[in-house]
């Protein structure tokens, strides 16, 4: 798994000009699968994620976790992760798994957050959603449990 992580001041998805889903302070959370992904993948980064020290101290150290802050996250699932662009102009995506292996992985990476308390929020799995964050710093980290 893959994930794109971004320190936000607020973030939000929309589905059709819809919101589906809104954080305030927190973290921004891009989720790829590939094929070879277990649930062991997920654990890793949710746990990764969870403890993640990227938030400013007292003395303006990254010293805090998003719990720490009381923040939230959201996450959207994002295949284009896994787009290969190492030959021609256009993404090659066979690496990116299929729905059927992809979305039970991203919902239980969800899941595993949830289970040590943070707020999480989600876009729609495989839908065209819009994506707009206020990226904090800015801060962003790219994470992969291999």
């Amino acid at each position: 798994m893959r994930v794109v992580v971004q320190r936000s001041k607020d973030a939000c998805v929309k589905v059709g000009g819809e919101t589906v889903g809104r954080i305030e302070r927190g973290l921004v959370v891009l989720v790829g699968v590939t094929h070879e992904d277990t649930e062991q993948d997920a654990r890793y980064l949710a746990e990764k994620l969870a403890g993640l020290r990227i938030f400013e101290d007292g003395e303006g150290k990254m010293n805090l976790s998003v719990a720490d802050i009381g923040g939230a996250i959201l996450s959207v699932s994002q295949f284009t992760l896994y787009g290969d662009t190492r030959k021609g102009k256009r993404p090659n995506f066979m690496a990116a798994a299929r729905p059927d292996h992809a979305k039970p992985l991203y919902e239980t990476f969800n899941g595993l957050l949830r289970e040590q308390g943070l707020q999480v929020e989600t876009g729609v799995f495989g839908a065209m959603m819009d994506v707009q964050l206020t990226n904090w710093g800015p801060v962003t980290l790219l994470l992969e449990s291999r």
